[in-house]
């Protein structure tokens, strides 16, 4: 069997990813997208209040994960869905090492990248309205 290489696209630094831009990243089509969300409980989407499905960082790593599996290394559903099972079970019986953070440390750059996608919104809004659309 081939050996699982991990060489994602480059992901934009945002917190969170529509469903048409993560089908682009991965480079499916949007209703696999949501059958694998059915069939992996690792992926799991935030829905917000429009109740559109909001993918995390990790969520579309883990999406590029299973799409390596599933075309690269020919598994199947079922045979993806336990190996990841055997990675997480592995990687939790790895002792965790707590390192405290002050809580205004750990939410801060959290705090600038939401501020920055929110400007760069205000900055969208602002061409649209311009532009008279």
């Amino acid at each position: 069997m081939k050996q699982l290489t991990l060489c994602f696209p480059q992901i934009p630094e945002k917190v969170y990813f529509r469903i048409g831009e993560v089908s682009r990243l991965v480079g499916v089509d949007a209703h696999v997208l949501r059958y694998w969300e059915t069939e992996f409980t690792i992926i799991k989407p935030f829905r917000g209040k429009s109740k559109q499905r909001l993918y995390r960082r990790q969520d579309v790593e883990n999406l590029l994960r299973i799409k390596g599996l599933l075309h690269d290394e020919g598994y199947t559903i079922s045979g993806a869905r336990r190996f990841l099972k055997g990675q997480q079970d592995s990687a939790n019986l790895a002792p965790a090492k707590a390192i405290p953070i002050q809580p205004e440390e750990k939410d801060e750059p959290l705090l600038d990248l939401i501020k920055k996608e929110l400007q760069e919104i205000l900055a969208q809004l602002g061409e649209t309205k311009s532009k008279g659309l």
